[in-house]
């Protein structure tokens, strides 16, 4: 097996960024998930409530960031002042943030047609992924709950082939807005993966991920008017374990090293589960 692509997604939510290769450190792929649009109150916000973040190209720069968004130009971003700061929600998880000016965040209030801020997971931000799923710890920015996400063709084809058979219309891999997909055959064999190792690190992985309606909606444009994976994911990949309610696909991995990986390095299963996860009978 080996890596077909890798994505990082530097403003959570929008549009994603293929890399031929990425540094990897306790946080995951470099530059992932860093940035994210809140409310006025510091909740996070994302496709769910608002599917136009799929039309905004985020592209950081040594001394900037270039926000761009389909229809309404660019925005160009400077690093906001440390001490502009607010707490920020994610989920459950509370992280103080540093804040965009005011300029750049009416801005986006005015593309949006809503208030918005801008907030940075910067130096000075901390949060944690769940202690019960990846250990003491583990360090993350703003992804919804852990450092990567992996992904394989095998299991995207399986689902493809039970569209087709229901006679819908198939879907591609951005749905699912991956870090690191892999090229295998076998369908769902992740399941039983505890941990593999590419180029030197190890990525345990610590729980599948559920999938909601983001998968449902064009990654370019935010329509909903698309090809739908959730009549298969119900048929093949609903969760039958009480601790994860919901459709899976994709695992949440922790890396346990730091180090450089790319695209066609060798994936290496070093750890498995006896078996795969529970799932209901379709």
């Amino acid at each position: 097996m080996q890596v077909s692509d890798l994505f990082i997604y530097p403003l959570k939510s929008a549009r994603g960024i293929r890399l031929p290769y990425s540094k990897v450190d306790a946080f995951g792929l470099s530059g992932d998930r860093r940035m994210m649009i809140v409310d006025g109150n510091g909740r996070f916000i994302t496709q769910r409530e608002l599917p136009a973040l799929a039309r905004i190209d985020a592209r950081p720069g040594a001394t900037s960031l270039l926000l761009s968004m389909d229809g309404k130009g660019e925005l160009l971003v400077a690093p906001p002042q440390p001490g502009n700061r607010m707490e920020v929600m994610v989920w459950k998880s509370r992280v103080n943030a540093a804040i965009a000016d005011d300029g750049v965040n009416a801005k986006l209030s005015q593309w949006f047609g809503t208030e918005v801020k801008l907030a940075f997971f910067d130096a000075d931000a901390h949060r944690e992924a769940s202690s019960d799923w990846a250990g003491e710890g583990t360090p993350v920015a703003f992804a919804d709950g852990f450092q990567v996400l992996v992904t394989t063709t095998g299991s995207l084809n399986a689902i493809n082939a039970n569209l087709h058979g229901q006679g819908l219309p198939t879907v591609p891999m951005d749905r699912f807005r991956p870090n690191i997909v892999i090229d295998s055959e076998e369908p769902f064999a992740e399941d039983r993966w505890a941990a593999i190792e590419i180029g030197g690190i190890r990525f345990d992985f610590v729980k599948p991920c559920v999938r909601c309606v983001m998968t449902t909606q064009d990654q370019k444009t935010g329509s909903r008017d698309v090809a739908d994976p959730m009549p298969a994911l119900r048929k093949l990949r609903m969760s039958a374990d009480e601790r994860i309610r919901g459709v899976l696909f994709g695992w949440n991995a922790v890396p346990r090293g730091e180090g450089r990986i790319s695209a066609g390095d060798e994936v290496r299963v070093i750890d498995e589960r006896e078996t795969g996860w529970k799932l209901r009978a379709a």
